[in-house]
Protein backbone atom coordinates (compact mmCIF):
# COMPACT_ATOMS: atom_id res chain seq x y z
CA UNK A 1 0.00 0.00 0.00
CA UNK A 2 1.68 3.46 -0.89
CA UNK A 3 1.48 5.89 1.54
CA UNK A 4 1.94 10.15 0.46
CA UNK A 5 4.72 11.78 2.64
CA UNK A 6 4.41 15.26 3.95
CA UNK A 7 8.02 16.80 5.47
CA UNK A 8 9.28 13.26 6.07
CA UNK A 9 6.18 12.17 7.60
CA UNK A 10 3.22 9.58 6.57
CA UNK A 11 0.49 12.10 6.54
CA UNK A 12 -1.95 8.76 5.39
CA UNK A 13 -1.76 5.41 4.28
CA UNK A 14 -5.52 5.28 2.30
CA UNK A 15 -6.49 2.14 0.82
CA UNK A 16 -6.42 2.57 -3.15
CA UNK A 17 -8.95 -0.73 -3.41
CA UNK A 18 -12.00 1.35 -2.15
CA UNK A 19 -13.97 4.90 -3.50
CA UNK A 20 -11.76 7.91 -2.39
CA UNK A 21 -12.38 9.79 1.12
CA UNK A 22 -14.45 12.70 0.10
CA UNK A 23 -14.22 16.13 2.15
CA UNK A 24 -15.58 19.16 0.77
CA UNK A 25 -14.75 22.52 2.22
CA UNK A 26 -16.61 25.11 2.70
CA UNK A 27 -15.48 28.93 3.28
CA UNK A 28 -15.11 32.53 2.01
CA UNK A 29 -11.87 32.66 3.01
CA UNK A 30 -10.73 30.26 -0.07
CA UNK A 31 -11.59 33.15 -2.60
CA UNK A 32 -8.10 34.04 -2.78
CA UNK A 33 -5.65 31.02 -3.84
CA UNK A 34 -2.79 31.22 -1.90
CA UNK A 35 -5.07 30.06 1.16
CA UNK A 36 -5.60 27.00 -0.58
CA UNK A 37 -2.67 26.04 0.17
CA UNK A 38 -3.47 23.64 2.99
CA UNK A 39 -6.48 22.13 0.94
CA UNK A 40 -4.29 21.00 -2.16
CA UNK A 41 -1.79 19.13 0.71
CA UNK A 42 -4.61 17.04 1.73
CA UNK A 43 -6.09 16.62 -1.82
CA UNK A 44 -2.73 15.44 -2.74
CA UNK A 45 -2.82 12.23 -0.11
CA UNK A 46 -3.53 9.13 -1.80
CA UNK A 47 -7.33 8.34 -2.31
CA UNK A 48 -8.55 11.74 -0.83
CA UNK A 49 -10.88 13.73 -2.85
CA UNK A 50 -11.11 17.64 -1.80
CA UNK A 51 -14.16 19.54 -2.83
CA UNK A 52 -14.43 23.73 -2.19
CA UNK A 53 -17.44 25.51 -2.09
CA UNK A 54 -16.86 29.01 -1.96
CA UNK A 55 -18.76 32.42 -2.88
CA UNK A 56 -18.20 33.50 -6.65
CA UNK A 57 -18.80 37.35 -5.63
CA UNK A 58 -17.02 37.78 -2.10
CA UNK A 59 -16.98 41.70 -1.38
CA UNK A 60 -13.89 42.75 0.56
CA UNK A 61 -15.48 45.75 2.65
CA UNK A 62 -12.25 47.19 3.76
CA UNK A 63 -11.03 47.58 0.53
CA UNK A 64 -14.43 47.91 -1.09
CA UNK A 65 -14.34 45.75 -4.42
CA UNK A 66 -15.19 41.97 -5.03
CA UNK A 67 -12.33 39.15 -5.27
CA UNK A 68 -13.04 36.88 -7.68
CA UNK A 69 -12.59 32.64 -6.76
CA UNK A 70 -9.11 31.78 -7.57
CA UNK A 71 -8.05 28.20 -8.93
CA UNK A 72 -4.75 27.50 -9.11
CA UNK A 73 -4.77 23.88 -7.81
CA UNK A 74 -5.95 21.23 -10.26
CA UNK A 75 -6.12 18.54 -7.44
CA UNK A 76 -9.38 20.55 -5.88
CA UNK A 77 -12.40 19.98 -7.02
CA UNK A 78 -14.22 24.02 -6.91
CA UNK A 79 -17.56 24.83 -6.96
CA UNK A 80 -18.41 28.77 -7.35
CA UNK A 81 -21.76 29.87 -6.03
CA UNK A 82 -23.25 33.58 -5.23
CA UNK A 83 -24.35 34.26 -1.74
CA UNK A 84 -26.54 36.70 -0.19
CA UNK A 85 -25.43 39.65 2.48
CA UNK A 86 -21.35 38.81 0.48
CA UNK A 87 -18.85 40.23 2.45
CA UNK A 88 -20.74 39.50 5.74
CA UNK A 89 -19.04 36.40 7.60
CA UNK A 90 -21.86 35.66 10.08
CA UNK A 91 -24.27 36.46 7.66
CA UNK A 92 -23.32 35.46 4.37
CA UNK A 93 -25.98 32.25 3.12
CA UNK A 94 -25.78 30.40 -0.25
CA UNK A 95 -28.87 29.54 -1.56
CA UNK A 96 -30.66 26.12 -0.81
CA UNK A 97 -30.91 24.67 -3.85
CA UNK A 98 -27.44 25.41 -4.64
CA UNK A 99 -26.19 23.89 -1.60
CA UNK A 100 -28.33 20.69 -2.08
CA UNK A 101 -26.77 20.65 -5.56
CA UNK A 102 -23.06 20.70 -4.59
CA UNK A 103 -23.90 18.02 -2.14
CA UNK A 104 -25.83 15.84 -4.63
CA UNK A 105 -22.84 16.15 -6.88
CA UNK A 106 -20.02 15.75 -4.88
CA UNK A 107 -21.45 13.45 -2.38
CA UNK A 108 -19.10 14.46 0.80
CA UNK A 109 -17.72 11.55 3.85
CA UNK A 110 -17.26 14.26 5.69
CA UNK A 111 -17.82 18.24 5.45
CA UNK A 112 -15.66 20.82 6.82
CA UNK A 113 -17.02 24.23 7.18
CA UNK A 114 -14.75 27.48 8.23
CA UNK A 115 -16.87 29.75 9.32
CA UNK A 116 -18.06 30.42 12.92
CA UNK A 117 -20.25 28.58 15.02
CA UNK A 118 -23.01 31.35 14.88
CA UNK A 119 -23.11 31.74 11.32
CA UNK A 120 -25.71 31.49 8.81
CA UNK A 121 -23.68 29.11 6.79
CA UNK A 122 -22.73 26.68 9.65
CA UNK A 123 -26.64 26.34 9.98
CA UNK A 124 -26.74 25.39 6.47
CA UNK A 125 -24.85 22.76 6.94
CA UNK A 126 -25.66 21.72 10.07
CA UNK A 127 -29.45 20.88 8.85
CA UNK A 128 -27.49 18.87 5.95
CA UNK A 129 -25.92 17.29 8.55
CA UNK A 130 -28.62 16.13 10.76
CA UNK A 131 -30.86 15.17 7.51
CA UNK A 132 -28.14 13.17 5.99
CA UNK A 133 -26.28 11.39 9.57
CA UNK A 134 -22.63 12.90 7.66
CA UNK A 135 -20.65 14.55 10.19
CA UNK A 136 -20.01 18.13 9.91
CA UNK A 137 -16.43 20.26 11.53
CA UNK A 138 -16.39 23.83 12.12
CA UNK A 139 -13.52 25.77 12.39
CA UNK A 140 -14.00 29.45 13.80
CA UNK A 141 -11.48 32.19 15.17
CA UNK A 142 -14.04 33.63 17.60
CA UNK A 143 -12.00 34.75 20.50
CA UNK A 144 -14.33 37.16 22.09
CA UNK A 145 -17.04 36.24 24.40
CA UNK A 146 -19.25 38.61 23.06
CA UNK A 147 -23.22 38.64 23.68
CA UNK A 148 -25.48 37.39 20.87
CA UNK A 149 -28.34 37.87 19.63
CA UNK A 150 -31.17 35.51 20.71
CA UNK A 151 -31.48 34.49 16.61
CA UNK A 152 -27.53 33.88 16.49
CA UNK A 153 -27.31 32.18 20.13
CA UNK A 154 -30.13 29.80 19.07
CA UNK A 155 -28.26 28.95 15.29
CA UNK A 156 -24.88 28.97 17.63
CA UNK A 157 -26.80 26.13 19.98
CA UNK A 158 -28.13 24.00 17.33
CA UNK A 159 -24.34 24.27 15.56
CA UNK A 160 -22.52 22.91 18.06
CA UNK A 161 -25.28 20.25 19.39
CA UNK A 162 -25.21 19.04 15.60
CA UNK A 163 -21.03 19.08 15.30
CA UNK A 164 -18.90 15.76 15.23
CA UNK A 165 -15.63 18.10 15.66
CA UNK A 166 -14.95 21.94 16.66
CA UNK A 167 -10.88 23.43 15.19
CA UNK A 168 -11.17 26.83 17.35
CA UNK A 169 -8.19 28.69 15.72
CA UNK A 170 -6.97 29.49 19.36
CA UNK A 171 -6.71 28.74 23.00
CA UNK A 172 -9.21 32.03 24.10
CA UNK A 173 -11.88 30.35 21.28
CA UNK A 174 -11.28 26.72 22.53
CA UNK A 175 -12.65 28.39 26.18
CA UNK A 176 -15.38 30.24 24.82
CA UNK A 177 -16.84 27.16 22.92
CA UNK A 178 -16.93 25.39 25.63
CA UNK A 179 -18.68 28.21 27.96
CA UNK A 180 -21.30 28.41 24.76
CA UNK A 181 -21.98 24.13 25.71
CA UNK A 182 -19.82 22.38 23.58
CA UNK A 183 -18.61 19.20 25.43
CA UNK A 184 -17.18 17.03 21.97
CA UNK A 185 -14.31 16.71 20.48
CA UNK A 186 -12.28 19.89 20.10
CA UNK A 187 -8.77 21.17 18.84
CA UNK A 188 -7.00 24.26 18.78
CA UNK A 189 -5.12 24.91 15.24
CA UNK A 190 -5.00 27.56 13.01
CA UNK A 191 -7.09 27.65 9.71
CA UNK A 192 -4.11 27.31 7.42
CA UNK A 193 0.02 27.63 7.64
CA UNK A 194 2.61 28.87 5.55
CA UNK A 195 4.18 27.49 2.42
CA UNK A 196 7.89 27.11 3.25
CA UNK A 197 8.91 26.92 -0.23
CA UNK A 198 7.19 30.15 -0.96
CA UNK A 199 8.18 31.42 2.70
CA UNK A 200 11.62 30.71 2.41
CA UNK A 201 15.00 31.94 4.14
CA UNK A 202 16.46 33.95 1.85
CA UNK A 203 20.48 33.69 1.20
CA UNK A 204 21.54 37.36 1.18
CA UNK A 205 20.13 37.76 5.39
CA UNK A 206 23.56 36.24 6.52
CA UNK A 207 26.36 38.71 4.40
CA UNK A 208 23.51 41.81 5.52
CA UNK A 209 24.00 40.53 9.56
CA UNK A 210 27.44 41.42 8.91
CA UNK A 211 26.86 44.75 6.99
CA UNK A 212 24.83 45.95 10.19
CA UNK A 213 27.35 44.84 12.94
CA UNK A 214 30.11 46.61 10.43
CA UNK A 215 28.04 49.85 10.30
CA UNK A 216 27.06 49.34 6.78
CA UNK A 217 23.88 50.06 6.87
CA UNK A 218 20.64 50.68 9.42
CA UNK A 219 19.38 47.77 11.51
CA UNK A 220 15.67 47.46 9.86
CA UNK A 221 12.47 47.27 12.39
CA UNK A 222 9.06 45.87 9.87
CA UNK A 223 5.80 45.76 10.57
CA UNK A 224 3.40 44.04 7.48
CA UNK A 225 0.01 44.83 8.35
CA UNK A 226 -3.15 46.30 8.04
CA UNK A 227 -2.46 50.11 9.11
CA UNK A 228 -5.46 50.20 12.59
CA UNK A 229 -5.20 51.09 16.26
CA UNK A 230 -5.51 47.81 17.07
CA UNK A 231 -2.36 46.54 15.31
CA UNK A 232 -0.39 48.77 18.10
CA UNK A 233 1.91 50.69 15.20
CA UNK A 234 1.97 53.55 17.37
CA UNK A 235 4.79 51.38 19.45
CA UNK A 236 7.10 50.68 17.27
CA UNK A 237 7.53 55.04 17.14
CA UNK A 238 7.50 55.23 20.81
CA UNK A 239 9.96 52.55 21.13
CA UNK A 240 12.17 53.79 18.11
CA UNK A 241 12.40 57.73 20.45
CA UNK A 242 14.06 55.50 22.95
CA UNK A 243 16.06 54.07 20.51
CA UNK A 244 17.18 57.27 19.29
CA UNK A 245 18.00 59.02 22.04
CA UNK A 246 20.51 55.64 23.15
CA UNK A 247 22.36 56.69 19.56
CA UNK A 248 21.16 52.85 17.79
CA UNK A 249 21.24 53.80 13.97
CA UNK A 250 17.80 52.11 12.11
CA UNK A 251 14.95 52.36 9.87
CA UNK A 252 11.21 51.62 10.32
CA UNK A 253 10.01 49.82 7.48
CA UNK A 254 5.87 50.00 7.11
CA UNK A 255 4.06 47.79 5.18
CA UNK A 256 0.50 48.16 4.53
CA UNK A 257 -2.50 50.07 4.14
CA UNK A 258 -5.79 51.15 6.73
CA UNK A 259 -7.73 53.68 8.08
CA UNK A 260 -5.05 54.97 10.39
CA UNK A 261 -2.37 55.85 8.38
CA UNK A 262 -2.51 59.71 8.09
CA UNK A 263 -2.56 59.16 12.47
CA UNK A 264 0.17 57.21 12.02
CA UNK A 265 2.44 59.64 10.13
CA UNK A 266 1.44 62.59 12.34
CA UNK A 267 2.66 60.32 15.56
CA UNK A 268 6.05 60.08 13.75
CA UNK A 269 6.32 63.41 13.63
CA UNK A 270 5.41 63.79 17.30
CA UNK A 271 7.95 61.12 18.10
CA UNK A 272 10.88 63.10 16.44
CA UNK A 273 11.17 59.70 14.09
CA UNK A 274 9.35 60.31 10.50
CA UNK A 275 12.90 61.08 9.35
CA UNK A 276 13.64 57.65 10.01
CA UNK A 277 10.22 56.23 8.72
CA UNK A 278 9.91 54.32 5.26
CA UNK A 279 6.42 53.89 4.49
CA UNK A 280 5.61 51.38 1.96
CA UNK A 281 2.03 50.80 1.34
CA UNK A 282 0.17 48.53 0.48
CA UNK A 283 1.76 44.68 0.20
CA UNK A 284 -0.12 42.02 -2.31
CA UNK A 285 0.48 38.56 -0.56
CA UNK A 286 2.87 37.13 -3.94
CA UNK A 287 5.15 39.98 -2.69
CA UNK A 288 5.55 39.69 1.09
CA UNK A 289 8.49 36.92 0.90
CA UNK A 290 10.33 40.15 -0.52
CA UNK A 291 8.96 42.25 1.64
CA UNK A 292 9.91 40.04 4.82
CA UNK A 293 13.11 39.87 3.58
CA UNK A 294 14.09 42.97 3.83
CA UNK A 295 13.29 42.79 7.44
CA UNK A 296 16.18 42.23 10.25
CA UNK A 297 12.40 42.17 12.98
CA UNK A 298 9.33 42.13 12.08
CA UNK A 299 7.31 43.37 15.31
CA UNK A 300 3.68 43.10 15.92
CA UNK A 301 2.19 45.21 18.42
CA UNK A 302 -1.11 44.16 18.86
CA UNK A 303 -3.56 45.94 21.28
CA UNK A 304 -6.77 44.34 22.65
CA UNK A 305 -9.91 46.55 22.15
CA UNK A 306 -13.67 46.25 23.26
CA UNK A 307 -14.38 43.86 19.90
CA UNK A 308 -10.90 42.42 18.81
CA UNK A 309 -7.65 41.00 20.14
CA UNK A 310 -5.22 38.83 17.83
CA UNK A 311 -6.80 35.80 16.95
CA UNK A 312 -3.70 34.35 15.60
CA UNK A 313 -1.23 36.74 13.73
CA UNK A 314 -0.27 34.72 10.83
CA UNK A 315 2.25 37.29 9.50
CA UNK A 316 4.62 35.91 12.71
CA UNK A 317 4.31 32.84 11.15
CA UNK A 318 5.85 33.81 7.26
CA UNK A 319 8.35 35.71 8.94
CA UNK A 320 9.56 32.90 11.26
CA UNK A 321 9.13 30.40 8.39
CA UNK A 322 11.95 32.59 6.58
CA UNK A 323 14.28 32.65 9.65
CA UNK A 324 13.58 36.23 10.43
CA UNK A 325 13.11 37.14 14.36
CA UNK A 326 9.69 38.17 15.32
CA UNK A 327 8.65 40.32 18.61
CA UNK A 328 5.22 40.80 19.50
CA UNK A 329 2.78 41.60 22.02
CA UNK A 330 0.97 39.48 24.47
CA UNK A 331 -2.40 40.50 22.84
CA UNK A 332 -4.55 37.37 22.16
CA UNK A 333 -2.88 34.50 20.54
CA UNK A 334 0.63 35.81 19.96
CA UNK A 335 2.38 33.97 23.38
CA UNK A 336 1.11 30.71 21.65
CA UNK A 337 2.13 31.25 18.47
CA UNK A 338 5.56 32.17 18.87
CA UNK A 339 6.16 29.96 22.07
CA UNK A 340 8.76 32.05 23.91
CA UNK A 341 8.86 34.82 26.56
CA UNK A 342 11.89 36.68 25.64
CA UNK A 343 10.02 37.43 22.68
CA UNK A 344 6.84 39.03 24.04
CA UNK A 345 6.11 42.11 25.65
CA UNK A 346 3.32 42.89 27.68
CA UNK A 347 0.40 44.69 25.26
CA UNK A 348 1.28 48.66 25.20
CA UNK A 349 4.73 48.14 26.93
CA UNK A 350 6.67 50.57 25.13
CA UNK A 351 9.65 49.90 27.79
CA UNK A 352 9.50 46.02 26.89
CA UNK A 353 9.37 46.37 23.28
CA UNK A 354 12.36 49.12 23.51
CA UNK A 355 14.01 46.74 25.50
CA UNK A 356 13.23 43.41 23.25
CA UNK A 357 14.48 45.69 19.82
CA UNK A 358 17.56 46.88 21.96
CA UNK A 359 18.99 43.11 22.71
CA UNK A 360 18.00 42.76 18.89
CA UNK A 361 20.32 45.04 17.73
CA UNK A 362 23.40 44.81 20.03
CA UNK A 363 22.99 40.73 20.45
CA UNK A 364 23.60 39.58 16.87
CA UNK A 365 24.46 35.78 18.14
CA UNK A 366 21.05 35.31 20.20
CA UNK A 367 19.13 37.13 16.84
CA UNK A 368 20.21 34.68 14.69
CA UNK A 369 19.12 32.00 16.86
CA UNK A 370 15.84 33.80 17.55
CA UNK A 371 15.41 33.23 13.60
CA UNK A 372 17.09 29.75 13.76
CA UNK A 373 14.24 28.72 16.39
CA UNK A 374 11.47 30.21 14.29
CA UNK A 375 12.18 28.44 11.27
CA UNK A 376 12.20 25.10 13.21
CA UNK A 377 8.99 26.07 14.82
CA UNK A 378 6.98 26.69 11.98
CA UNK A 379 8.13 23.34 10.18
CA UNK A 380 7.11 21.23 12.98
CA UNK A 381 3.86 23.07 13.29
CA UNK A 382 2.81 25.53 10.73
CA UNK A 383 3.29 24.39 7.17
CA UNK A 384 0.60 23.71 5.19
CA UNK A 385 1.40 19.95 5.66
CA UNK A 386 1.87 19.86 9.13
CA UNK A 387 -1.63 21.06 9.41
CA UNK A 388 -3.01 18.99 7.00
CA UNK A 389 -1.80 16.28 8.67
CA UNK A 390 -3.44 17.05 11.53
CA UNK A 391 -6.56 17.16 10.51
CA UNK A 392 -6.96 14.15 8.15
CA UNK A 393 -6.12 12.19 11.92
CA UNK A 394 -8.97 14.15 13.39
CA UNK A 395 -11.25 13.07 10.58
CA UNK A 396 -10.44 9.49 11.02
CA UNK A 397 -12.07 9.60 14.62
CA UNK A 398 -14.90 11.21 13.74
CA UNK A 399 -15.41 9.46 10.43
CA UNK A 400 -17.71 5.56 11.02
CA UNK A 401 -15.18 3.04 12.33
CA UNK A 402 -16.06 0.95 9.22
CA UNK A 403 -14.74 4.12 7.01
CA UNK A 404 -12.23 5.06 9.51
CA UNK A 405 -10.50 1.26 9.22
CA UNK A 406 -11.19 0.95 5.53
CA UNK A 407 -10.36 3.64 4.11
CA UNK A 408 -8.01 5.72 6.13
CA UNK A 409 -6.13 2.95 7.57
CA UNK A 410 -2.71 3.50 9.30
CA UNK A 411 -2.99 7.57 9.97
CA UNK A 412 -1.48 6.77 13.70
Amino acid sequence: MKQKHLNNLPIAAVNTTCDPLKVLFVSHSYVVGVNQGKLNAIAEVNNIEVGLLAPSNWKALEWNRLIPLETPYSHIRTYSAPVLFSGRGGAHIYAPWTLWRVLNDFRPDIVQVEEEVFSLCAFEFAIWSRITGKPLTIFGWENIDRRLSFPRRWTCQFVLNTVSLVLPGNQDGAEIMRRWGYTGLLEVMPQMGVDPKFFAPRPQKAGSMQVIEAGGRPFHIGFLGRLTHSKGIDLIFAAAHQLREQGFNFRILICGSGESEAELRQVSQEQGVADWVIWQGAVRHEQSPEVISEFDVLVLPSRNTSEWKEQFGHVLIEAMAMKVPVIASSSGEIPNVIGREDLVFAENDTRGLTAILKRMIQEPKWRQEVGNYGFERVNWLYTHQRIAERLVNLWQTVLTPKIADYRVRGLN
